[in-house]
């Protein structure tokens, strides 16, 4: 049967690509507060005995997780024969242990949550450091899908010679990877966080790279002070042809105006979350494992 394709975003850009390639029907919902608060949620569709996709893209999650819980909860009431989470996004995955004496450990608890909701999980390079798989914290089948192999696409059509830029270890499995598939150099720097906001980066001296154009290569861009403090080292080192590319924007504090203020010549990001930096379309790489699962189930 045809699946429906909802989304909290009827203009997020993955949208319409899914509905065409998947054959999907787009399904309408109705959305408001009430003057309390409170939300309104109504499914203009009949959804009994067919596969539902839900499209949400999870950043800024506080203010989406209630209206998803309220669809995916309805769906089901309705009667849908499956429910499938498209998440380009996944949010609460850093807070990945007990850091201090009394944290919470959000991430076990949101996969908790998220597994009532739906029937399978399809994410795109969600933060995995101290986790290896999705599957030690979320109890739905998920299928974790690598943006690295279209950056590295796009890089290796750039006709100048590059140096690719991982700012911290964590960075360096996409920059790795990235690197292999274009054939370009890479180097991977090493960070100092002491507050959300307060990192220092530092890198190997590149003094044999002077005359190529680094690209800073990040999974997430956040608060973006990561990413300032590696352009600001690579600027102080002499080389002044500085790009940035990462899978995930989320520019908390408009940080992206910062960057193109100290010297950052372009900024890239894939669709998973919807900004003016988006160069890469990410829909041609979820198509195989949303089938996938939708057979499955």
């Amino acid at each position: 049967m045809t699946p429906l394709l909802f989304s909290l975003d009827d203009q997020h850009p993955l949208r319409a690509p899914l509905c065409r390639e998947l054959h999907a029907a787009p399904g309408r919902l109705e959305r408001r507060r009430f003057p309390d608060g409170e939300s309104y949620l109504r499914i203009h569709a009949e959804v009994k005995d067919r596969p539902v996709l839900v499209l949400a893209e999870l950043s800024h999650p506080d203010d989406k997780f209630l209206p998803l819980s309220f669809l995916c909860d309805t769906l089901k009431e309705l009667g849908a024969s499956q429910i499938g989470l498209i998440a380009p996004y996944l949010c609460y995955m850093r807070q990945d242990c007990r850091f201090h004496p009394g944290e919470a450990i959000t991430s076990r608890t949101f996969a908790r949550l998220l597994s009532q909701q739906v029937d399978w999980l399809v994410t795109v390079d969600p933060h995995l450091h101290r986790y290896h798989r999705l599957d030690e914290i979320y109890t739905v089948p998920s299928t974790v899908v690598q943006a690295a192999p279209l950056l590295a696409d796009w890089l290796g059509e750039r006709q100048e010679p590059l140096l690719l830029v991982g700012p911290d270890a964590e960075s360096e499995q996409w920059v790795a990877q990235i690197a292999a598939r274009s054939g370009h150099d890479y180097v991977v720097g090493s960070k100092v966080r002491s507050g959300d906001r307060e990192v220092t980066v530092r890198l190997p001296d590149l003094s044999a790279w002077h005359q190529h154009t680094a690209v800073i290569i990040d999974d997430v861009i956040s608060s973006g002070q990561t990413v300032l403090r590696c352009l600001q080292t690579l600027r102080a080192q002499g080389l002044n042809k500085i790009d940035c590319a990462a899978i995930h924007g989320l520019f908390a504090d408009h940080i992206e105006q910062q960057l193109i203020e100290n010297g950052l010549r372009r900024l890239i990001t894939t669709n998973a979350i919807a900004h003016a930096s988006n160069a890469i379309d990410l829909s041609p790489l979820l198509l195989a494992p949303i089938r996938e699962r939708l057979s499955a189930s």
